[in-house]
């Protein structure tokens, strides 16, 4: 069975209160959920424009009314009025009311972020990070080859023996990814030598590893962390090879400046990512001097 989370409203990540509304945060990677309660009398345009600025509200919102109404009006006079089990795709450029007496619930998996970013600025903590990704290479081959039991028994080996790692080397872990994990760490050279070491769990049970670290700030959310540098620690670690360590340039000389051993790997462009970016392979641990 893939990796799955079970989060609930009942203890949600964040929450908004704000005149007349309130939201229940919830965050799973890049998706997050939110359960907005507005009671009567609340109205966009007369709540949150003051805050937000704008004549009209410009987030577009994907969800679904659970009880109550909402009532949306456009600039051109469209308007109708949502209830108990609508599914609204709603473009931007609208103002949006409770109608009734009765509180309005409604679930969004879409405009969430933007819709309440300014209220949760301060909310948040970021923070400098050292970031290790890692996956297995060849898994889907393997699971082919061993079956589904024989490989969910392996793969559940492989983790316990990574855990043990991160423990020794004082990574966190943030989250599996399929049959990797995400990890951070407080210096590049904790991160390197833990990717080394996972390295040797995976090889010692027949199975090849890649893995990326890079050096970057992050947002913590939750037990999560998001932002662009979380996407370039993964971008880079898409084109390691088999048995690979790759990291990013600062990665790179941060980390050079404790002695551990690079070999370029050259320029690469990602999807995505503005520039080119010099990359390098973790190759060894500096020489110890005997006394």
């Amino acid at each position: 069975m893939e990796d799955f989370g079970i989060k609930s409203f009942r203890a949600p990540d964040e929450v908004v209160r704000l005149p007349k509304l309130t939201a229940e945060i919830v965050e799973f990677g890049e998706l997050t959920v939110s359960r907005t309660i507005s009671e009567p009398g609340w109205r966009w345009s007369e709540h949150m424009r003051p805050s937000v600025g704008g004549e009209w509200c410009q987030v577009r919102h994907v969800g679904v009314v659970v009880s109550g109404r909402l009532g949306v009006v456009f600039p051109d006079g469209t308007e109708f009025v949502l209830g108990p089990d609508d599914i609204v795709d709603l473009p931007p450029g609208h103002d949006g009311y409770t109608v009734g007496d009765e509180p309005c619930v409604q679930i969004d998996w879409a405009g969430n972020r933007p819709f309440f970013a300014s209220f949760l600025i301060g909310s948040r903590t970021r923070v400098l990070a050292t970031l290790l990704f890692t996956d297995l290479v060849g898994s889907t081959a393997k699971a082919a080859e061993l079956g589904d039991a024989r490989w969910r028994g392996l793969l559940s080996e492989h983790f316990l023996g990574a855990r043990v790692e991160l423990e020794r080397y004082g990574g966190r872990e943030v989250k599996t990814t399929g049959d990797g994990l995400l990890a951070t760490f407080d210096s590049p050279g904790q991160a390197l030598r833990c990717a080394a070491a996972i390295r040797g769990v995976a090889n010692r049970d027949g199975l090849q590893m890649r893995a990326g670290v890079h050096v970057g700030e992050v947002e913590l959310v939750g037990e999560d962390i998001r932002g662009v540098t979380v996407h370039e620690a993964a971008r880079i670690t898409a084109v390691a090879g088999a048995d690979e360590i790759l990291v990013s340039d600062l990665t790179r000389v941060i980390a050079g400046a404790g002695g551990l051993a690079f070999e370029d790997r050259g320029m690469h462009t990602f999807k995505g990512l503005d520039g080119e970016w010099r990359l390098a392979a973790f190759v060894s641990e500096p020489e110890r001097i005997s006394s």
